[in-house]
This record gives C-alpha cells, sequence and structure tokens, in this order.
C-alpha cells in the first residue's frame, strides 16, 4: 500500500514537472520571438530607395542546393537582393559569411559565384569562410573585418536576429529583406527560427564564443 502511494506521488511529481517545463519553454519562445522583434522594428528594409547606404552589406550564408537536389530559395533570393543592393549603390562591399566547415560544404565560394554571375565586380565581394552560425558572423563582421556600421542581407526573420546579436557587440545594423520562402520547407525554418531566437539568449548569459577569429582583413 505505502509502495503504491509512493508511486502515485512520485508520478504526479513528474507530471508536474512536465507542465512546468512546458510553460517555461513556451515563455521562453514567446518572450525571444517578441524581443528580438521588437527590437528590429524598423530596421529592416525592402525597397532599395529606402535603405541608407552602407559601405558594407554582410551576406548571410546559407547551402545553394537542397538535399532533394533543387536550388535552395533561401540562397538564390539573398544573392538576387545583394545584387540588388550593391547596383542600387546602396552598399560599395560585399562580405559572404557562412560555412565551410569541409571540403565538400563552401557557402561563401558558391554566392560568390552567383554574384559574380550577375555582374558584381570579384575585387568587391570578401569571404568570411567562418561563419558557422549568425551569431559568429555579427561578431566576426567587427572584430575580422572592422565594421561597425552594417546591412545585412538575408530573409525578414533572419535579419531581424542578426540586428539583435549585432547591437550586443556595438555594431550598427540593418537589415535588407531579401524575398522569403513561402513552401513547406519555409514554414519548417520559421519553427527553426523560434528556438533560435531563445539560443540568442543563452548564448549571451553563458558568454558563448565564436568558433574562430583570426586575422584581421581590411577592406580597401
Amino acid at each position: 500500500m505505502i509502495s503504491r502511494i509512493r508511486k502515485i506521488f512520485s508520478l504526479k511529481r513528474l507530471i508536474i514537472l512536465f507542465i512546468c517545463f512546458v510553460l517555461f519553454s513556451a515563455a521562453a519562445l514567446y518572450f525571444a520571438d517578441k524581443k528580438i522583434t521588437r527590437f528590429a522594428e524598423n530596421k529592416t528594409y525592402h525597397k532599395t530607395e529606402d535603405i541608407p547606404h552602407n559601405k558594407v552589406g554582410l551576406v548571410l550564408g546559407t547551402s545553394k542546393m537542397l538535399k532533394s537536389g533543387r536550388i535552395n530559395q533561401y540562397f538564390d533570393f539573398r544573392v538576387k537582393a545583394a545584387t540588388e543592393l550593391y547596383k542600387a549603390g546602396k552598399i560599395n562591399y560585399i562580405i559572404i559569411s557562412g560555412d565551410n566547415g569541409r571540403k565538400t560544404y563552401d557557402e561563401p565560394t558558391d554566392m560568390k559565384q552567383e554574384l559574380i554571375n550577375n555582374g558584381i565586380d570579384s575585387t568587391k565581394i570578401y569571404l568570411d569562410y567562418a561563419g558557422f552560425r549568425t551569431f559568429d558572423s555579427m561578431i566576426r563582421v567587427k572584430e575580422i573585418f572592422g565594421q561597425e556600421k552594417v546591412t545585412v542581407i538575408s530573409q525578414h526573420f533572419h535579419n531581424e536576429r542578426a540586428i539583435y546579436i549585432a547591437s550586443k557587440f556595438g555594431i550598427d545594423a540593418v537589415g535588407f529583406d531579401a524575398r522569403d520562402v513561402e513552401n513547406r520547407y519555409g514554414k519548417k525554418t520559421m519553427l527553426r527560427e523560434k528556438f533560435a531566437r531563445v539560443k540568442v539568449f543563452v548564448d549571451f548569459l553563458v558568454g558563448t564564443k565564436p568558433k574562430f577569429l583570426g586575422d584581421k582583413i581590411e577592406i580597401k
């Protein structure tokens, strides 16, 4: 009898702990999302005529191809946005910050080639091969490339998060919004973004550092 009572109380305790965990997680997701969205309000643009000029545009990298073998629309739309911004004279140089963690995977070089195909002068493009995360990309644009003002080029939700991170490192950032992806893959990305926003606050709380820094690169 006593053993049975203990099992009941143990089960209730587990249920209570689970409910508390769910409520805490939901609150964290809501807080992080609202905090970042509100901070980035009026700092993102989708028309070239409205956005202020900055010396450097920072394109946040992504894979060129999906596992299905199709072109990644996030990649395609970011390249097109960077091309549009550069040709409108709103940026003078482009930094592409992405993942090149293995020889067979090179986001920055893939993006650079597409920009060159679009008529962008290769001497105006700089590559950051250690932008493994948005967190790393925003730190490195200042610490490695010496930029304290930058135009971030990605989708709206991504720009919001990048702008918030940038502010914590003394970077004055605005965002130029590439076209968003509206298919099922886009919905999955938006779900992951909710958790990525919570991770931003965890990173600052625990003092996360970029995976690599390295030698400084001067943008002339």
